[in-house]
């Protein structure tokens, strides 16, 4: 790597066109995000990358749980810095009535509220949706929870891993009669229901402004259902065949060659050989066209009946070769291989550079840090990222005196009191 990283700016200037923020897709829509971690967070943290205004609203002396989550850094963790991106913070205490009572004049003057706590905590407090929804008609509620807000086991606690379980994930990942594994060891189902809360937002924003009574609604997620949505023919193939899906390691049962291979430096690469073409034409870059022959294993049926020695053959020629020997073969002869990058590849990727996917920032207190860049990109309104995650309360005095009218001197009262 250069001792000095490229900046976003410096590898593709022409995808971040210098916009006033107005102009940015969400401009003029204010998010209340108060929930914990990542999924509705994440919600939020989306919206305010193409121009929302993000309030994170937080427990005054601890905040976010967050903030601790991951590497420390020289003021909160590296994964704070980065998830909490474009977001302002206050802090307050929602369970004290005051505090019920500012988070009600806040909501007065929302379009959208994030929360993820644990159905029925905020109907508790007396700010549950009815309450909400009287005070402001036009608000966009977001309820991230483990199980949703209904069924046997809507109070139950929620978390990715619980979620990859219960949803169906898990039980798909690692070697057949293993112990199933969590994939890639990260909070997906966090992330993707961050991504469903931000479509649902979206909708309601979309419904409200197109409708006559420009009333909100609310969203509700189920972390568990969002990892279900995506295990592609998993329900039909049982409901309709009674075909029960199993642990199917590096492979799949529907195509072959189609996984994971190690080359001869020790480095993995991925092949998609998802069509008898493309088998054909891996036969032809491992110099062996005869393997493609009408009785060998020309078809996809032929290839699957035998799948262990197609394998094998194929993981014999590539241990055989350094991966990028493997790789400049495989590209040049059109055959779908992808490299299994670490950090450290991606670090270096010509392409990951070319793309601006490794956004460079500066704290004051914790330096430069590298975060994975906006998504999605659009080609005239671009979304950016302006700061990193903030400090605890530090934008208390903006909000609460410039937004809410208090004075210096109720700011410095209700400090006292613990309700900001």
């Amino acid at each position: 790597m250069p001792d000095t990283p490229p900046h976003a700016a410096d590898l593709a200037p022409d995808m971040a066109p210098d916009l006033p923020p107005s102009d940015l897709p969400m401009s003029g829509i204010r998010v209340l995000d108060c929930a914990t971690f990542i999924a509705a967070p994440y919600t939020a943290a989306i919206l305010g990358e193409f121009g929302a205004e993000v309030i994170k609203v937080e427990q005054p002396g601890e905040g976010d749980p967050f903030r601790k989550f991951g590497t420390p850094a020289a003021r909160d963790t590296l994964a704070w810095l980065s998830e909490a991106r474009n977001k302002k913070s206050v802090t307050l205490n929602l369970r004290d009535p005051k505090g019920a009572d500012l988070f009600r004049q806040l909501i007065a003057q929302s379009d959208v509220l994030c929360e993820n706590f644990r159905p029925g905590t905020l109907e508790k407090w007396g700010l549950g949706w009815e309450e909400l929804k009287r005070i402001n008609p036009r608000l966009v509620m977001l309820r991230v929870s483990g199980y949703g807000q209904d069924g046997p086991y809507r109070d139950r606690p929620g978390f990715a891993r619980i979620a990859h379980a219960f949803g169906g994930l898990t039980y798909l990942a690692g070697l057949p009669g293993e112990l199933p594994v969590t994939p890639g060891s990260t909070s997906l189902a966090d992330y993707m229901s961050g991504l469903y809360g931000a479509i649902g937002v979206l909708l309601a924003l979309r419904q409200r402004d197109k409708a006559g009574n420009g009333q909100g609604q609310y969203i509700d997620v189920a972390l568990y259902e969002s990892v279900f949505r995506a295990l592609d023919e998993l329900a039909p193939a049982f409901f309709k065949i009674g075909k029960l899906r199993e642990p199917e390691g590096t492979g799949t049962t529907n195509a072959c060659p189609h996984g994971h291979f190690r080359c001869g430096d020790g480095k993995f690469v991925a092949v998609a050989c998802t069509s008898d073409k493309m088998f054909e034409r891996l036969a032809q870059v491992m110099g062996r066209p005869e393997l493609a022959a009408e009785d060998l294993f020309k078809t996809t049926r032929q290839r699957l009946a035998r799948h262990k020695e197609v394998d094998g053959i194929v993981a014999a020629w590539m241990h055989s070769m350094s991966r990028d020997a493997v790789m400049a073969a495989c590209i040049k002869g059109e055959v779908p291989c992808g490299p299994i990058n670490s950090i450290a590849d991606i670090a270096e990727d010509p392409h990951f550079q070319a793309r601006g996917n490794l956004l460079h920032m500066m704290d004051a207190l914790v330096g430069e840090v590298v975060i994975p860049s906006v998504l999605p990109r659009l080609s005239d309104t671009p979304g950016r990222v302006t700061n990193l995650g903030p400090s605890l309360g530090a934008d208390n005095d903006a909000i609460y005196g410039d937004l809410l009218g208090l004075s210096a001197e109720d700011r410095a009262a209700l400090k006292d009191a613990k309700v900001i």
